[in-house]
């Protein structure tokens, strides 16, 4: 009979390797992780698959006119001196929309690729500090997870994933920003000093280009940075050198020499002209708009359960990692102290060491709260009170939010594995069920409203090809004002939004795509 605190996970079973509650199990988890990968990726591919149905709106429209005419270069000067500013969003949009309509509609996908590729390679990083053998199949099923639940659980999926100008302002900054978390991981610990030199001058050039690609992510990742670079002061022993705190001093440097170049361009500073004279940011009953803009924003997202579901992946990749583990044994990260990550002995130091992992359980907190109400002031401060509805910006703070509900997971899975009663084959096969249920019941939540996206994205694009064809066959032949029936999706801009022809900017810049004077509602 098997000991109270006994291992009833790793060991073979008495009746054969391939038999029993403990092969049972071990089938399990993989069976679980490949069952959620399904799920997941299948909403993911179908978003990817959407790409090919993309066609032009709102600024696509301008965009796509300004980098044929103007190229590259032509495009960045416009977005600096008569835009906003943001000539890193000037420079990508060139480049995407200089090869003509190819390059929004593979951008989702590269998107998805290069997000799960950089969730996968963190999520490595995680579990191995932890001490466990990360499994791939899980890692790829929980990215996918978290994926999905970004582009499809809240209210503007179409311009999160499809529309170009807002992925290339609010979604693509996150995948940028956690390429540029792991180069930091790779470079403060490396051995060689050049290697290091390379990756500080590239927070502080990274920083700079998103500074002037998007300022709610730019706010965002400064705060988080700054928080970071606060816990990486070697006098609170989580770090052994100042190569932690200098990497995020640089990055803020970047972010804040980003943003400058942006406040004080000819394109802000005329933007901020045609605005309406506001009252000051810090007065009383502005901050107490911004403070109720803000609970809207917060009731929106926590009225949608499927985010738990982020949590729900991740204990249930803590589990598999740490039930395939049979005595797991924390390894330090690059640059931390052994021994605050690495259970310290009683007397030696653990004091320190509880406070150090504290702090960093914390940490997520203030940056998901702080940094979604500085979305929130910038938001007010540009659109007005309004401004808290654009929801696509909220991906710079969502997406950390699914981290840390997915972090808080795993170290919970991390934890609970390696408790003996749930270490037995029954308790920890209860456990991956239940993670997994939750998992697969919010991926179907999203189902309804994946579906109500296809059949808009695809009738939208059959209804634009036929348009656009009976256009271009009346320009050729000649005409200088032509019909254009107006066709939304997602809540965007299209011709003729405003009865003021000379204020219709979408209108102006469908003409200049076609090589016309002029368009009228048909």
């Amino acid at each position: 009979m098997a000991a109270e605190g006994e291992d009833l996970v790793t060991p073979s079973s008495p009746t054969g390797p391939n038999t029993g509650p403990r092969h049972l199990l071990r089938t399990l988890l993989p069976a679980a992780a490949a069952t959620l990968a399904a799920a997941a990726g299948a909403l993911v591919a179908v978003g990817c698959f959407l790409g090919l149905y993309i066609r032009p709106t709102s600024d696509d429209w301008c965009a796509a006119w300004k980098a044929r005419d103007l190229g590259v270069l032509g495009i960045t000067a416009d977005f600096y001196t008569t835009q906003n500013g943001r000539i890193t969003n000037a420079f990508l949009s060139g480049l995407l929309y200089g090869g003509g309509p190819a390059g929004t509609k593979i951008l989702p996908t590269l998107i998805t690729v290069s997000l799960t590729a950089a969730l996968v390679l963190l999520g490595r990083r995680l579990l191995h500090a932890l001490g466990h053998t990360p499994p791939l199949l899980a890692l790829t099923a929980c990215a996918l997870a978290l994926q999905a639940l970004l582009y499809f659980a809240g209210t503007r999926s179409y311009q999160v994933l499809l529309w170009a100008p807002a992925t290339i302002s609010h979604t693509v900054p996150s995948v940028i920003g956690l390429w540029a978390l792991l180069l930091a991981l790779a470079t403060v610990g490396h051995p060689r000093r050049a290697v290091r030199t390379a990756g500080l001058a590239g927070a502080l050039l990274i920083g700079f280009a998103l500074g002037t690609l998007s300022e709610p992510f730019a706010l965002v990742s400064g705060l988080l940075a700054a928080l970071t670079a606060v816990l990486c002061l070697p006098r609170l022993r989580l770090a052994t050198t100042w190569r932690p705190f200098t990497w995020c001093l640089l990055w803020c440097t970047g972010l804040a020499l980003g943003l400058a170049v942006l406040y004080t361009s000819p394109g802000a500073r005329w933007r901020r002209a045609q605005q309406p004279e506001k009252p000051p940011l810090l007065s009383a009953g502005e901050l107490r708009a911004t403070f109720e803009d803000w609970l809207r924003m917060w009731d929106t997202v926590t009225g949608q359960w499927a985010y738990l579901a982020a949590a729900a992946a991740g204990l249930l990749l803590g589990l598999a990692a740490t039930l395939r583990t049979p005595h797991p044994t924390p390894t330090p990260a690059p640059g931390a102290r052994p021994a605050p990550g690495a259970r310290p002995a009683p007397g030696a130091g653990a004091g320190a060491g509880r406070t150090t992992r504290a702090a960093l359980l914390l940490l997520p907190l203030p940056v998901v709260i702080l940094g979604s109400f500085a979305v929130a002031v910038g938001l007010r401060s540009g659109y007005g009170p309004t401004g808290w509805t654009y929801a696509r910006t909220w991906t710079s703070f969502l997406l950390p939010m699914e981290l840390a509900l997915c972090g808080y997971g795993v170290l919970l899975g991390a934890w609970a594995g390696t408790r003996p009663a749930v270490r037995r084959p029954a308790a920890a096969a209860a456990a991956t069920t239940a993670a997994l249920c939750l998992t697969l019941a919010a991926m179907a939540s999203l189902v309804p409203h994946l579906q109500q996206l296809t059949t808009a994205t695809v009738a939208r694009s059959i209804a634009w090809d036929a348009q656009n064809t009976r256009i271009r066959a009346e320009a050729a032949r000649g005409a200088t004002d032509v019909g254009y029936r107006p066709l939304h999706i997602a809540s965007l801009a299209e011709p003729f939004f405003t009865a003021d022809y000379d204020r219709d900017w979408v209108a102006a810049c469908v003409s200049r795509w076609y090589g016309i004077d002029r368009i009228h509602r048909r």
